[in-house]
């Protein structure tokens, strides 16, 4: 039985939907794109299939016709630097992304060890390979989470390269020894020490920011990469000392930590444009969430906020029931879940009432928007932790119109195709997009 209202809704809904069958559908969001430096792109989920298919669409249009420089991504930088170096055909660099994405080891592997983005990575590096050195589209990774890897890269290019810095490198590796590879075991002893091995990981990144002795001819690319795993070690331990007490800090280090390293990148890339794939509780401009008034701050709400809202796009991804990958808790093996119908008031139930199977909206600039873009609903956010049974739990209230600048539908979604997934046999999926 309809309940009232809801008839206006469909009529709403499939009024202000555009067409997503073919990569060409996605002219008009191009067009709202326009001369933007920043395309930020979310999911809904870190394991839907439709969601990293036509998120890697868009982002091959925005290379190949508008000049991107770089795609960063909500990964570890060490991880994604060796992605990048595969598909700029650096010197000695893997010449298949798939053989360095099927190397990720840290948990959740899926997130980027996945069939999807070998085909994008593959075809980067295909494109890659017909330009100049200088004019290849990079990949790198935004997070924070790579504290020991990131000390291990930055000690053993100081040893090489800067050795007057090696032992200021050891010293902080040193002070985090005694907690193993266990950011949870560092962050527990830092409530009895709080200053933990801050100094330290400080001292370093002040070495690395000192400019290279003259007539030093350093590798722009290592000296870059350098300095930026001494931020991200930095970044690590504010973050895993912080991440014990709960609360906001935690989540905020992380996502400032991502829109300064996206800045960088920028300014590396002198002042190139950017593509930017991450949840959409990154993406989404917190300021149109619940997230605000809990105290947050998100990568989408602060590149608006450093770079203009002209400057800046963002692109949602919403979907209703299907499968997806995901674990039954931090740390478990991966399975195929089942993603249940959506929750009675939310976003995805108006949209799957609207029968429409999958399709665009784009935020109209009038202030008379249909209401189901301007209304507070809930809109759904799968983690790489999911219990089906509890999804009730997985919606953030939104306000569309202000988190996004654009929505991707998905009325039934499917898996994504993880490297190494080794249980749950499935047939071959649908190529996303048709035609692509």
């Amino acid at each position: 039985m309809q309940r009232p209202g809801s008839h206006a809704a469909a009529e709403d809904v499939l009024g202000a939907a555009l067409p997503l069958e073919y990569a060409e559908d996605l002219d008009p969001l191009l067009d709202r794109i326009g001369d933007a430096r920043y395309v930020l792109i979310g999911e809904a989920s870190h394991g839907t299939h439709e969601y990293y298919a036509w998120r890697a669409a868009l982002t091959r249009r925005l290379v190949a016709e508008r000049g991107f420089s770089f795609v960063a991504v909500e990964g570890d930088w060490p991880d994604c630097r060796r992605v990048g170096r595969s598909v700029t055909l650096a010197p000695g660099a893997p010449e298949d992304p798939r053989s360095v994405l099927d190397a990720y080891e840290r948990w959740p592997t899926w997130m980027w060890a996945n069939e999807e983005t070998v085909k994008f990575c593959r075809w980067l590096r295909d494109r890659n390979a017909g330009l100049p050195p200088g004019e290849r589209v990079g990949f790198y990774g935004l997070d924070v989470y790579s504290l020991w890897e990131s000390l291990r890269a930055v000690v053993d290019y100081l040893a090489s390269h800067r050795p007057e810095y090696l032992e200021t490198a050891l010293e902080a590796y040193r002070c985090f020894e005694p907690h193993g590879r266990d950011p949870r075991s560092y962050g527990w002893n830092t409530a009895l020490v709080p200053d933990g091995c801050a100094a330290e990981v400080l001292a370093l990144l002040g070495d690395l920011r000192r400019p290279a002795p003259t007539g030093h001819a350093g590798d722009p690319e290592e000296e870059f990469d350098a300095r930026q795993n001494a931020e991200v070690a930095v970044g690590a331990e504010r973050y895993y000392r912080t991440m014990i007490d709960g609360g906001p800090e935690s989540w905020n280090i992380r996502d400032v930590h991502m829109a300064d390293t996206l800045d960088r990148l920028v300014d590396f890339h002198r002042g190139g444009k950017a593509v930017v794939w991450a949840h959409n509780t990154h993406v989404g401009d917190a300021r149109a969430t619940d997230m605000a008034a809990a105290g947050m701050v998100n990568l989408g709400q602060l590149a608006r906020e450093r770079h203009g809202a002209d400057g800046v796009v963002l692109v949602g991804f919403a979907g209703g029931p299907g499968e997806v990958v995901a674990a039954p808790a931090w740390g478990a093996p991966m399975e195929v879940m089942h993603v249940p119908p959506p929750e009675r008031g939310s976003l995805e139930e108006v949209l799957a009432e609207s029968e429409l199977h999958r399709g665009m909206f784009i935020v109209p600039p009038e202030p008379d928007k249909p209401a189901f873009l301007t209304g507070t609903l809930g809109h759904r956010a799968i983690g790489v932790v999911y219990d089906p049974d509890l999804d009730r739990r997985q919606y953030v209230p939104t306000r569309l119109a202000e988190r996004y600048d654009a929505l991707c539908w998905f009325r039934i979604t499917s898996a994504l195709l993880p490297l190494h997934l080794e249980a749950a046999r499935r047939g071959e999926l649908e190529t996303m997009p048709t035609g692509v």
